[in-house]
């Protein structure tokens, strides 16, 4: 899951690109964060363009016309004992 913030004044337009080991990328996948809002996205709801693959590994790239905050959820269910980790997204400014 992502939780991205957008701490700004106007609505930030994302884009995912999602890259995979063993197939070309899918995306964009597109959304809106309002102003001075949350918004809480899980990866098995991407879709559009295409669903994405289950149990296949993965990364992404986030691209914003605004700053925004990225944080990364990943919730392991594979054992009777979940698991549940959080990481901060590394900016990069791509010129």
């Amino acid at each position: 899951k992502l939780c991205i913030l957008n701490t700004g004044n106007k609505p930030a337009s994302v884009r995912l690109t999602i890259y995979y080991s063993d197939r070309e990328p899918t995306g964009p996948y597109r959304m809106t964060i309002h102003a001075q809002r949350v918004r809480q996205v899980r990866f098995n709801d991407f879709i559009d363009p295409e669903a994405m693959p289950l149990d296949t590994d993965y990364a992404c790239i986030l691209e914003s016309d605004l700053p925004v905050i990225v944080q990364f959820e990943r919730r392991d269910t594979s054992q009777a004992a979940n698991s549940i980790s959080f990481m901060m997204a590394f900016p990069l400014s791509i010129s």
